[in-house]
Order: structure tokens, then C-alpha cells, then sequence
């Protein structure tokens, strides 16, 4: 690849990196091999960048969005593994955080922990399009063109998603 080319990747794809480790995290479920997933999907992306003609940053987000997807479920099909992984949270226990009120601190956590479990039980295809849209913020068409299903299917499926989210969310609460 030539270096205008590659200036060119840099400053149009690279921007949408966490947006890109967002997605496969949740859809990997492990954040060791949602960075992996998100490295291959970066040098696939790289290497059929010529074909990329995006105007602009938002089509580029969602090309990237694409490639991920679809890299975590080829390493799904393959791996055939689903594996929880609990890791470290530097953000958790930082000193940093450390004058923060430790209620409030564990109310915040536990609510993040309550909702990542109620996402993480939706079927995969409903997980997909709730992180997109609620977490990653794309609009219907932008989902649409990721998961490579209609508009409608996408607007259905998010309905189902979040109706099955809220049920998840009211068994948690109850005792």
C-alpha cells in the first residue's frame, strides 16, 4: 500500500477503533479475543481499503463495524466457544477513584453489571443490535448495512431486544 493510501486509512478507519472493540466485546464476551477479533478485522479492513469508497466518517465507522461482525462470527463458527472471562478492571481499582463516595461507586457498578448480564443472555443477533444502537449509536440504516439485513429487520429485532431486555432487567430486580 502506498503511503497516501495508507495516511488515508489511517485518518478515515483508525478513528472507529473503540467503536470497533466495543462491538466485539460484547459480541465475543472476552476481551482478549475481542482485541484479537478486532486486530484480524483491522487488517482485513487494510487490506481491501482500495475498495472502500466511503464519503464520509460515519460510512467508514459502519465499514469497519461490518468487517468486525463479521470477523467475530467466522472466529464464532470456527472456535464453536462462548467462554465468560472475568477481567481486571484498572478503572475499579484505581486510586484514583478512591475519594469517590464507595456507595455510590458500588450502586454505579452493580447497575453496569445488572445490565452487561441482561445483554449478554440476549441471543446473539439481538445483542448485536442493541449494542450498535444503544452503545455505539447508529442510526437504523448504518445497523442495517453492518449486519447486512433490512431496516425493518433491524427496527424488529431492536424491539424484540429491547422487550426481552426489560424482562431480563425486572427478573434481576426481583427477589
Amino acid at each position: 500500500m502506498e503511503s497516501p493510501e495508507l495516511a488515508r486509512f489511517e485518518a478515515v478507519v483508525l478513528p472507529h477503533l473503540d467503536a470497533a472493540y466495543t462491538l466485539a466485546r460484547h459480541l465475543m464476551r472476552n476481551a482478549n479475543d475481542a482485541e484479537d477479533a478486532v486486530q484480524e478485522a483491522c487488517l482485513r479492513a487494510l487490506t481491501y481499503f482500495d475498495g472502500f469508497h466511503g464519503a464520509h466518517e460515519q460510512s467508514a465507522r459502519a465499514w469497519l463495524l461490518a468487517i468486525v461482525r463479521n470477523t467475530v462470527y467466522t472466529w464464532r463458527r470456527r472456535a464453536r466457544a462462548d467462554a465468560l472471562a472475568t477481567e481486571f478492571d484498572e478503572r475499579t481499582h484505581s486510586e484514583a477513584i478512591a475519594d469517590e463516595h464507595p456507595e455510590a461507586t458500588l450502586l454505579r457498578t452493580a447497575a453496569k453489571e445488572v445490565v452487561g448480564r441482561a445483554v449478554d443472555r440476549l441471543p446473539p443477533e439481538f445483542r448485536e443490535v442493541i449494542v450498535l444502537r444503544e452503545f455505539q449509536g447508529l442510526s437504523y440504516k448504518e445497523i442495517s448495512d453492518v449486519a447486512g439485513v433490512p431496516v425493518g429487520t433491524v427496527m424488529s429485532r431492536l424491539a424484540r431486544a429491547r422487550t426481552r431486555l426489560q424482562e431480563a432487567l425486572r427478573d434481576e430486580e426481583a427477589p
